[in-house]
């Protein structure tokens, strides 16, 4: 079950991968092909294997400084986008509701967890649908409710009534809840 869950709420590499793999399958065919009609005598496709490792070799000679920078911070991206790829967690926008049954598992997207949330939220501020809204991330509930004017909203009973529904939906991991009440209020809602 564990390992269905954590499919569930983390992304696949798959396509990260395939990508690197015909990135790497490309030029490598490429260096094949030039090496192959270089060993038959024939005139290179592009570039003659030779000279190009000589103008790796002798880089910065030949190019200008901005097109050199300019290819650098190319290559320099698609590295970090690779290696963030490989190194971060890759969740999903999504939260496991623990049960007593260690058979059964329920995967929530956030943005249901945050429906019922401002819902909650809005019954606690006595305010309409439009003046609350809801931020679920992995670690933290943001509720953010612009009150209607002339009518006080408290932040505890807010806080508290999002809480209780968090402790009802008992979601794993437990997030962390921010109550913001906006100072300017909303004309006759």
């Amino acid at each position: 079950m564990h390992r269905v869950v954590h499919r569930e709420t983390h992304s696949s590499r798959a396509a990260v991968s395939t990508v690197a793999a015909v990135l790497v399958m490309v030029v490598a065919g490429y260096g094949l092909l030039e090496s192959a009609v270089h060993a038959i005598g024939q005139p290179a496709w592009l570039i003659e294997p030779q000279l190009a490792a000589e103008r790796i070799v002798a880089l910065p000679a030949g190019l200008p400084p901005l097109l050199l920078g300019a290819g650098g911070a190319v290559v320099a991206m698609a590295g970090l986008f690779f290696l963030l790829n490989a190194v971060l967690p890759g969740r999903r926008a999504r939260h496991v509701l623990k049960g007593g049954d260690s058979a059964v598992a329920v995967v929530v997207d956030d943005e249901v967890i945050a429906s019922a949330l401002a819902r909650s939220a809005r019954l606690a501020a006595n305010v309409t649908p439009e003046q609350v809204m809801v931020v679920v991330s992995q670690r933290q509930v943001v509720v953010n409710v612009r009150p209607t004017s002339g009518v006080p909203v408290t932040e505890q009973a807010v806080l508290a009534a999002v809480e209780s529904e968090l402790t009802e939906m008992a979601l794993d991991p437990v997030p962390e809840v921010r109550v913001n009440i906006s100072t300017a209020g909303v004309i006759g809602a």
